[in-house]
This record gives C-alpha cells, sequence and structure tokens, in this order.
C-alpha cells in the first residue's frame, strides 16, 4: 500500500497533540512590566489634568450589606479600583450613558437589561461585536450587589477588567495568575462590598472554598458567558461548565444570565436544559455580520495567495492569519517579513516574554498581521481587525464564525477569506479517524467538517450557508465571492466515473490503494518510475483522464470527498469509495462540481487601513486625522492600544459635532464621565486648533 503522493502539507508533522490546542492555550502571556493597567493610565491622565491631584474616592454606600472590613494587611495585593460612585437603582439608559458614554441600547440589549434587572433569567444569542456584555454589565450597576461573570478565557477577563476599570467600574477577576495576596485582595474587596463585578473561571466556582466566599457576598446578576462550552457535542466543550447548572440552589435569587455568539438550534437548546433555566426569556439576535466579505479559494500556494490577499485588502491593514500548527505559524510568519509584511507569530510554544510582547504590539500599534493557532484571539477585544485569514480548514463552521467573528468589531469593512484544498480535507479526515474519541464523537466531528466543507464548496451565497448552519434564513447578501462572482459550474460525472473505476481495478484487481497524486497520474497518463514499476501504465484507465490538468483533478478529487463520494482512509490517507460512490459508478446520481477560479478578489472592493475616514465629511477629515494623530499619542503615552482611549466612532462624532466645552462631550457617543474627565480638555484644545 502506497501513500498519498506529493502531499502540500509534507512539512507539517503529524502529531494529534502538536494540531490542537495545549492545554494553556486560553492563559494570557506574562504581564508587561512597563505596563500597570488601562485603568491606572487613565487615573494618571485623570490625576495629572487636575491641580493638586483628585481622584480620592467619593463618599457612598458599600454595594454590599455586610459590614466594611479593613483593607488587607499588604497594601500592595489590594486591587486597583476606581473611586466608588454607588449607581443601584439608577435608570439603565443613564447608566449606559455615564458610564460608557453611549445614547441608547442596541437592539435587544434594552429588553435584556430590563429582563435581568427585574430579576428574570435570560438566555442570550448575540453575534461577535453585537454587544453581550453590556447586557450584564449594566444590570450589575442596578441592582444591588456584584455582578458575577463566568468566564472560561483569562484573557478576556483581563481585556474587560480594564476596560470596565478605565470606564469607572469597580472591577476585578480570580484566577490562575494572580499571587494568593492578590486573590486575597479580590476577595477582601468583594465582601466589603467594594466590587461592582467579578470575573471568574468555570473551574473556581467548582471549588467549595470559591461558593462559600460568593456565598457571604451579595450577587445582583450571574453572567454565564461563552455558554457554548456547555454543550457536550459542541465545538467547544469544556466539562467545569456541566457544574454551573445548579447555580440556582447554591445563589436562590439572582437572576442568571448563560451569553454566546455561537450557537445552533441544537447547542441552544443544550444551553437552557444543562445550565437549568427553563423560566429564562430567550432572546436570539441575527448571526449576520453584514461587514464582513467572505471568501473562499482553491488552495494552490497557500503563502504566496496570502501575500496577494492582504496587498488586495490595502497597506497597513491590521489583520490575523490562523494556520494549524505551530512549525506552520512561524514559516508563514517569516515569509509575510520577507514580503514586507509587518506578522509576528503567536502560538503557546513560544517564550512566554516573546508571546507578550507579540501580544502587546498587536494591540498596540496599526498595521500589524498576527499569524497564530487558534491559540490567539479569544478574549482579544481590538475592533479594527480588517481581516481574518485561514490557510487552513477550521475544525468546524462554528469554530470559523467565531475566528472570522474577530474581524470588524468597529463595524467597518473587513474581510475572512480562507486558503481550502485537497490536502486539507485529507488532513482533518486523518485527525479524526487518529483521534482517541470514541465511536460517538468521532461521528460528530465528522458531522462538523462535513458542514465545515459544504460551505467551502457552495456554489451558493456563502453568507446563506453560514447563517443556515445557525438556523436562520436569509436571502443573497451581494458580499461574498459567490455573489460578487458566482460560480461556474460544470457536470462532474464522467471524470468522477474514471477516477472511482481506477480505484476499483486497483483493489479489486491488485488489492492495492493509492493517494491522490499517484491516481491522478494514472488518469493522466504520466510516464514515472513508480507506475511503470508497479504496471500501472497497463490499467484500463490508464490516460482516460489526459484532458483534465493535474490541477483540474485536484479539484474534482476534493469535492467527490467533500460529498462523501470519495473517503481518505488509514494512515496515508488513501482514497477508498465511500456510500455515495456506487450510484456514481452506475450514473444513477449527478455530479455538479464547481470550477475552480484562483486569486478571487471579491469583485475587487478594497478594505483600506483609512476606512474609517471614508465614513467622515470631506470638510472633517483633517479635524478627524488630527485627533488621530493626538489619540496615538495618548496611547503610546499610556502604553494601551488606541481604541482604549476612543474608538473611530467617538473621533468621527467629534470630527462632526466639533464641541466647544466639556458639557458639549456628553452628547458625543463613546465618552462617558471618566473619559470625559481623563482626556475632555485634552479633546477641545485639539478641535480648537483645527
Amino acid at each position: 500500500m502506497s501513500g498519498w503522493n506529493d502531499d502540500p502539507y509534507a512539512d507539517v508533522p503529524w502529531d494529534v497533540d502538536d494540531l490542537t490546542p495545549p492545554d494553556d492555550h486560553d492563559a494570557p502571556p506574562p504581564p508587561d512590566p512597563a505596563f500597570d493597567g488601562y485603568g491606572a493610565a487613565i487615573a494618571r491622565a485623570t490625576r495629572d489634568r487636575a491641580a493638586g491631584g483628585a481622584g480620592a474616592p467619593t463618599a457612598g454606600s458599600p454595594r454590599a450589606s455586610t459590614p466594611v472590613r479593613t483593607a488587607p494587611a499588604v497594601a500592595a495585593s489590594a486591587p486597583d479600583l476606581p473611586p466608588r460612585r454607588d449607581l443601584t437603582g439608577a435608570d439603565p439608559r443613564a447608566v449606559l450613558k455615564e458610564v460608557f458614554g453611549y445614547d441608547d441600547f442596541r437592539g435587544d440589549q434594552a429588553d435584556i437589561v430590563a429582563q435581568v434587572v427585574g430579576g428574570g433569567d435570560a438566555v442570550v444569542l448575540m453575534p461577535t461585536g453585537g454587544g453581550k456584555s453590556i447586557t450584564y454589565q449594566v444590570p450589575a450597576l442596578v441592582r444591588p450587589g456584584t455582578g458575577l461573570v463566568v468566564s472560561p478565557l483569562i484573557a478576556l477577563m483581563h481585556d474587560q477588567v480594564d476596560a470596565l476599570t478605565a470606564n469607572g467600574v469597580r472591577a476585578a477577576y480570580l484566577n490562575s495568575t494572580q499571587t494568593p495576596a492578590e486573590r486575597a485582595g479580590v476577595e477582601q474587596a468583594l465582601l466589603s462590598g467594594d466590587l461592582d463585578l467579578l470575573y471568574v473561571a468555570p473551574e473556581r466556582l467548582s471549588v467549595a472554598a470559591t461558593t462559600a466566599l460568593l456565598q457571604r457576598a451579595r450577587l445582583s446578576v450571574i453572567a454565564i458567558d461563552e455558554a457554548h462550552c456547555v454543550s457536550q457535542w459542541g465545538h467547544d466543550f469544556r466539562p467545569d461548565y456541566l457544574a454551573l447548572g445548579d447555580l440556582d440552589e447554591r445563589f436562590p435569587g439572582v437572576p442568571r444570565m448563560a451569553l454566546t455568539a455561537t450557537a445552533t438550534k441544537a447547542t441552544h437548546k443544550e444551553i437552557t436544559e444543562r445550565l437549568h433555566l427553563p423560566a429564562a426569556k430567550h432572546f436570539v439576535a441575527s448571526f449576520d455580520r453584514p461587514n464582513i466579505q467572505y471568501r473562499i479559494e482553491p488552495k494552490a500556494d497557500p503563502r504566496k495567495q496570502l501575500v496577494q490577499f492582504i496587498r488586495s485588502v490595502g497597506d497597513g491593514a491590521t489583520g490575523i492569519v490562523y494556520a494549524l500548527s505551530r512549525k506552520s505559524v512561524e514559516q508563514t510568519a517569516e515569509y509575510l517579513r520577507t514580503q514586507g509584511v509587518d506578522a509576528l507569530p503567536y502560538h503557546a510554544g513560544l517564550d512566554a516574554g516573546l508571546r507578550a510582547r507579540n501580544q502587546s504590539r498587536f494591540l498596540r500599534d496599526d498595521g500589524i498581521v498576527m499569524v497564530a493557532t487558534i491559540a490567539f484571539g479569544m478574549g482579544i477585544d481590538k475592533p479594527d481587525v480588517r481581516f481574518v485569514a485561514h490557510i487552513d480548514l477550521p475544525k468546524s463552521v462554528e469554530g470559523y464564525y467565531q475566528e472570522t467573528g474577530r474581524a470588524g468589531r468597529d463595524g467597518e469593512p473587513a474581510v475572512a477569506w480562507m486558503a481550502y484544498g485537497l490536502g486539507d480535507v485529507v488532513q482533518q479526515r486523518r485527525l479524526i479517524d487518529q483521534s482517541p474519541g470514541d465511536r460517538a464523537y468521532k461521528m460528530r466531528m465528522g458531522q462538523h467538517l462535513d458542514a465545515m466543507l459544504a460551505l467551502c464548496e457552495t456554489v451558493g451565497c456563502r453568507r446563506q450557508n453560514l447563517l443556515g448552519y445557525f438556523g436562520q434564513a436569509s436571502d443573497r447578501c451581494g458580499n461574498c465571492d459567490t455573489c460578487l462572482q458566482p460560480a461556474d459550474t460544470w457536470d462532474g460525472l464522467v471524470p468522477a466515473q474514471k477516477l472511482l473505476s481506477t480505484i476499483v481495478r486497483l483493489q479489486r484487481e491488485r488489492n492495492q490503494a493509492f493517494g491522490a497524486g499517484h491516481l491522478v497520474d494514472i488518469l493522466r497518463g504520466a510516464s514515472t518510475e513508480r507506475i511503470r514499476q508497479q504496471g500501472h501504465d497497463q490499467l484500463a484507465t490508464y490516460g482516460l483522464g489526459a484532458d483534465l490538468t493535474d490541477q483540474d483533478w485536484r479539484s474534482v478529487i476534493r469535492q467527490l470527498l467533500a460529498r462523501g463520494i470519495l473517503v481518505a482512509q488509514g494512515e496515508y490517507g488513501v482514497l477508498g469509495i465511500g456510500e455515495e460512490g456506487g450510484a456514481v459508478l452506475r450514473g444513477e446520481a449527478a455530479v455538479p462540481l464547481r470550477r475552480d477560479v484562483l486569486g478571487r478578489t471579491g469583485g475587487g472592493s478594497r478594505v483600506r487601513k483609512a476606512a474609517a475616514a471614508d465614513a467622515v465629511a470631506e470638510g472633517d477629515r483633517d479635524l478627524f486625522e488630527s485627533l488621530r494623530t493626538w489619540r496615538a499619542g495618548v496611547a503610546k503615552e499610556q502604553g494601551v492600544p488606541a481604541y482604549i482611549v476612543f474608538g473611530d466612532a467617538t473621533l468621527r462624532a467629534l470630527a462632526e459635532h466639533r464641541p466647544r466645552s466639556i458639557g458639549d462631550l456628553e452628547g458625543i457617543t463613546g465618552i462617558g464621565a471618566k473619559k470625559r474627565e481623563a482626556y475632555g480638555e485634552a479633546v477641545l484644545e485639539v478641535v480648537a486648533a483645527n
């Protein structure tokens, strides 16, 4: 039995452990010693502006009903919290404006907040960038007590706590990155009623001591983020989520929320059942991200194709490139650098210090392309990512949706691009076959892969296919490659029969099986040493496929594998006939195939680094660019990403309205009281100078 010939993944080690996320895949990099948190940076800006060092805590009642306790013995272990503001009982819209700087809620946010503030449970399905966090952060501020957020992603905890602190919210987390003294300080702040929100991992809630601690405090709401992790058949199952089903018993009377951006109808039902939310009100927002353009093209030379794609997006665009293995990540990042792309690698096997520096540069600098395994991106809230590219096939539609959703969180145009080929199909089938799971697990993983292949091979609208997977009906979008450049199809019945006949003859006449490369050589009549040694030039099908190119045949095989007409078998990925193959051999099933076109550009549209300025009136663009320059300087001085200072939407609003006083800033989106105090005077100076 011979192996698959001419494998484009020959340099990738077929080590299942290396091709899946390690145990620490969601662990954050070690802290940058020069950076002490976004909240501290904002506080410094406020102190520098105010004469005499403003910032003393304001008067207000503790959020918990327990007596205020003394600070921990080691002052440095206490969390760095902003001054207390008691918003208990306040109008949610007033809190939204005062704290976050937004005039009104979007979509279902107001109804979700009202449900939870009123003491009801909620199940929330909302896409990435849709504003899920607001739906539990506002109730946590309005209801008495501390909001508990359960999150599996340590990086997300850090990011949200820092962003909340920057807005004047007293937030903290308990996780494994802290010292015992730091954890003790957070626990003391919780019991003293000094926290608005507390973030914990599900694993920590399984510890009896954590439950005992939380039962001594007063909780306002319990929000279970990434709730799809409770689904045992989902793409991201985490056993510790199963223990969250009894939270209603441990904390009676506290409203609970389950939130996720990725859930099919089956997963939605499983979330409700396993988290014991029978009386919850369900809110299902559209899964559509209309600003993202989806493109998938056949894989020929993925790294060169990737460079071509990045250049089509535009110079200086920030992006993420996903690859399956660590080796591929490092090689691709190096190749991109040789092509003039400012690319950095990221995977869990890198030195922790290098990983920290690379992530910091990606968050703070413009125009960085991060090449990563799926270890990167979870909990990263960078809004101006202009593209997400895959040079290897994701394992599921849920994973693909989650990863591509990291593009365009600011609502500006973005692109999700993927190069997909025959090797991906064989590779993923092999990984499933070699996985340690039982038959049911492998069957489920096979179903995930089949759905992913269907998305890749569709000749219809990709967005329709993607949304349909999540149970959402939609019309053709007009913003994917197959809508902008409809796929050309052709009748592949005869080529399929020739290929299947070759496989049958080799098996029956010689008890042999081969991979794609050798089968294509037989069909095209190649005169290789291997063919001569095996006597395969004597087969009846030898040379019958000379009318198709090598690339054409690989396209045929890839599509037949995707449809189950062919199957990849054994350690070497040799090809066999699938369940649908018999009907094709007998001519009883049609085989329409898509004609591959390399280098699709999605109609030539470009997503430029300057896209943010496109929505600004021509007369306001000079001020907009001046504000961006000011923001970049402030961000660099404070060591924070630019979007933590202000998002592009806020800068556009400032350029349009040209505020002249601190009072005028109150009507600008994204400027809450804390940021108005920290940056207001400086912003007015920039506006006045333009």
